[in-house]
């Protein structure tokens, strides 16, 4: 009997044993690779973040919306409710690859349809690299009504860093409108052609001042007592390092940030770490990241000022500004001086001069492949179609078809877009890059970029003269699905004889963004070695909305079957199941 209780409590010792180790091992699972889990409702609200009352959209009650923080290998869940009423809705998430879930992309038109009013959408995906990211409205000209925020990957626990700092912080900038994407969308699309003019307002992390003492402003919109805009305010103890992560997401604007008195150390750009060098102004375009390093080592018996400045356009938009507060002085303390004008926004020079700087870390190379398979070179021009103005790649203007393209090309529904395949060149030879071209007509398509599994492609994004004389703007250029290698800048017309041989084969940094100065170009090279529908397109959001972007297909028979939640629209209806 004894001999029996025996057997029975070591019998019950030996699962309890098996119980804790399941325990301990299903603990540690976890804590490699978790699921964070999220749930937003998207909808419009009165905000006053420059002071002027306006509607804009919030995630849960919030513009900018709350910075997503993950640790690399985790899995992201976000169930999105499109609270809008009356506005369709599709969020992208910059910087995020979507390796294996393309549907997840958030690109209205290429990787789903949109979330309708009284939705819930759910997106699930795993961010596999640490480093600084983004996500924003990805319908229309939704972006720039304010949904939009950060997302922090870090490093897996006991995996070092390049670089040392005791303090994390985010700031988004943006700039900011007082009229509707409504308003602007149609003045863009109307003839005769209405443009959507310089911003109001620079925004630091949702927060900047435009002058309501303006005599033409009404004074029960504009209220400068308002406390939604009170000075972003950064606070700092003296002698502490703080690593800063600066994301865009203007609109429109180029953009140049300082810290008055303080350099700031550049370590990574869109999730990549930088060979580290030292900047006062850090010129950043829409979709960039960048962490840059922070001592607090001057004076701490006075804050200083954040300063942001619209660079490449002659803007009236006053400098955003923000307060660097070192502790214990109030953070709303102004500081003693006249804030820092910034650089001279004709310069292109220092931006150029960045652009070339920033190269990959000594002991985080990737080393780019030695040679291509296909060169597209894409040639941006401002143009006519019927009268219309629009932007074009090659003299084609791009527009969106009704079905997403991810669900066509899995469902062989090619008959919903143009099958003939968009340009990889322009007339080189005649074409004038420095002058109004004789013939501004170009044509529209929807077609797409089919590019071979698993091969190298070089895009050249070559710049031109705009319809205006003397004038060539600034595009940041994103490609949404991978990183490429930055090869190389210059000025003036691309030569691809003599060019390539100056690429940087050394140490060319990653990245997801990248700018093409005025009369420059810039040379670009990724592997096409992550199957889906990608865009690639200028962020500034007018000129997308313009025509100003591409599509690029690979490996589509690899991609997985595709959720019914994605569909619902032009041809996929027959496929959706509520």
């Amino acid at each position: 009997m004894v001999e029996h209780n025996f057997h029975q409590q070591s019998h019950s010792f030996v699962k309890l044993v098996i119980f804790l180790c399941l325990l301990f091992l299903s603990a540690n699972i976890s804590v490699e690779a978790r699921i964070r889990h999220y749930e937003w409702e998207v909808k419009y609200e009165y905000k006053s973040p420059d002071c002027f009352k306006k509607l804009s959209i919030s995630i849960n009650g919030k513009t900018p919306g709350p910075t997503i923080v993950a640790q690399q290998g985790d899995t992201i869940v976000v169930e999105v409710k499109n609270s809008l009423l009356t506005e369709n809705l599709a969020i992208h998430w910059h910087g995020i690859r979507q390796i294996g879930t393309p549907w997840a992309d958030g690109t209205e038109g290429v990787t789903q349809c949109p979330i309708v009013p009284g939705d819930t959408f759910v997106y699930k995906f795993v961010v596999d690299r640490a480093g600084t990211y983004l996500y924003h409205a990805h319908y229309g000209m939704q972006r720039q009504a304010g949904l939009q925020g950060m997302i922090r990957v870090s490093l897996p626990d006991g995996v070092l860093e390049p670089f040392s700092y005791d303090h994390d912080k985010s700031i988004l900038l943006t700039d900011w409108y007082h009229k509707s994407t409504y308003e602007q969308a149609t003045g863009l699309a109307s003839l005769p052609f209405s443009w959507v003019g310089e911003p109001q307002s620079i925004l630091i992390h949702g927060r900047g001042r435009f002058n309501c003492s303006i005599p033409s402003i009404d004074p029960t919109l504009c209220n400068a007592t308002n406390p939604q805009c009170t000075p972003y305010s950064m606070t700092v103890v003296s002698g502490k390092t703080y690593r800063l992560r600066i994301g865009s997401l203007t609109a429109l604007s180029a953009l140049s940030f300082e810290i008055e008195g303080h350099n700031m150390t550049v370590v990574e750009a869109d999730g990549h770490y930088v060979e580290p060098f030292v900047v006062q102004n850090l010129f950043i375009y829409s979709g960039e990241t960048y962490s840059v390093l922070i001592k607090a080592d001057q004076d701490p018996t006075r804050n200083y000022w954040a300063s942001t400045k619209v660079v490449s356009r002659n803007s009236t938009t006053p400098n955003g500004l923000g307060i660097f507060n070192y502790y214990p002085n109030h953070p709303r303390r102004y500081p003693p001086t006249i804030p820092p004008p910034g650089p001279r926004w004709d310069d292109v020079t220092p931006r150029m001069a960045q652009s070339v700087a920033i190269k990959s870390h000594k002991d985080f190379i990737h080393a780019p492949p030695l040679t291509s398979d296909r060169v597209i070179v894409m040639l941006n021009t401002q143009n006519r179609v019927n009268g219309y103005v629009r932007w074009s790649v090659n003299n084609v203007s791009f527009n969106m078809p009704h079905t997403p393209y991810l669900i066509a090309l899995k469902h062989n529904l090619l008959h919903t877009f143009e099958q003939t395949p968009p340009p990889d060149s322009y007339d080189h030879k005649n074409y004038d890059i420095f002058n109004i071209a004789p013939n501004v007509n170009a044509t529209t398509s929807n077609s797409i970029y089919r590019l071979k599994f698993n091969t190298t492609v070089d895009i050249i994004l070559q710049n031109a003269n705009t319809m205006n004389p003397n004038n060539s703007e600034t595009h940041p250029w994103h490609l949404h699905g991978h990183d490429f290698w930055v090869m190389g800048y210059g000025n003036g017309k691309f030569n691809q004889s003599i060019d390539p041989k100056n690429y940087n084969f050394v140490n060319p940094i990653m990245k997801n963004t990248i700018p093409v100065h005025p009369y420059g170009w810039t040379a670009l090279r990724f592997r096409a070695d992550n199957p889906g529908v990608w865009a690639f397109h200028c962020h500034i959001e007018s000129h997308f909305f313009m025509g100003m972007g591409v599509v690029f297909e690979e490996g589509i028979e690899k991609v997985g079957k595709l959720p019914t939640s994605i569909m619902g629209c032009g041809e996929s209806k027959r496929f959706h199941r509520p």
